[in-house]
């Protein structure tokens, strides 16, 4: 098995790290990563699986269903690990990457560094995490991507650009998980967007409704109004789960793992991706 190690940022390593180790940004670019590329190039250099524009032409969706190991596997020269060294965005960056690249079927491991979505969701154990990155074995999860082709590795929120309350519509699949028209001077207990998680198993994704801003700023009536109605930030009524979240709005921030888009969107779908990502986990 070939073992490559992604440093992102100044992310500690072990005394004596087993494989390949590649000292990249915080959070890397498409050139950055051209070594992960030409290694996923040289392991497999023609993959025999049907592509991804046949599996969408396919008559039904079974690759929809629970996630599954990577067909790819059997065609392999060696094994791939990749481990991530860094945060959750730096992650999203490697997965992205791969996602674009079209070699999902690499093994993909994280050891988080500082507060981490991911490391709670997949179950990591930070004190443990190079045990089971360097010993664990793959259980595949799926892949959460926007429409602009960024994949989710943590959590994405859907928001008004103003961080007040939101104007629009978000919908998991067909189930309306809000519509509303912003209004004035409402600080916090409103309708502020989503927040979505992506699942390790199918359908695919977590949504709920956020109930106050990204960042809010209260005085201290409000403060203590807050802490006496015991809202929380996010409805877990409201949750919902699905193969895709679409929304639409005037203006729209939207954020993956920390990352904001640079402009308001009016429209934005994230949804399933046809191929599982091979998470080394619990």
């Amino acid at each position: 098995m070939r073992v490559l190690i992604l440093r992102c940022g100044d992310a500690p390593l072990p005394a004596d790290p087993p494989g390949t180790v590649l000292n990249l940004p915080e959070i890397p670019g498409r050139r950055d990563l051209r070594p992960l590329d030409a290694l996923a190039a040289e392991l497999l250099p023609a993959d025999p699986t049907p592509s991804l524009d046949e599996i969408s032409a396919q008559p039904d969706v079974p690759h929809l269903g629970a996630p599954g190991p990577a067909p790819q596997a059997p065609h392999l020269k060696e094994r791939l690990r990749v481990v991530v060294v860094g945060t959750d965005a730096a992650l999203s960056a490697v997965l992205t990457r791969m996602m674009r690249g079209d070699y999902l079927w690499a093994e993909l491991a994280f050891v988080p560094v500082g507060e981490s979505v991911v490391a709670r969701n997949w179950g990591i154990d930070a004190p443990k995490a190079w045990d089971l990155a360097l010993g664990g074995q793959v259980r595949p999860v799926p892949v959460i991507r926007s429409d602009q082709g960024i994949a989710v590795a943590g959590s994405a929120t859907i928001r008004s650009w103003d961080d007040g309350e939101i104007t629009g519509e978000i919908v998991v699949d067909s189930h309306v998980l809000l519509r509303h028209e912003a209004r004035e001077d409402v600080r916090f207990n409103g309708v502020f967007g989503a927040r979505l998680v992506p699942m390790v198993d199918a359908p695919g994704i977590a949504a709920v409704r956020a109930t106050e801003p990204e960042n809010p700023v209260l005085n201290w009536r409000e403060k203590v109004a807050r802490r006496l109605g015991g809202a929380p930030p996010l409805d877990p009524d409201s949750l919902a789960t699905g193969r895709a979240v679409q929304a639409g709005g005037p203006a729209l921030a939207v954020t993956v793992d920390g990352v904001r888009h640079r402009r308001p969107l009016e429209r934005v779908t994230f949804y399933r991706h046809l191929r599982d990502l091979q998470v080394i986990r619990p």
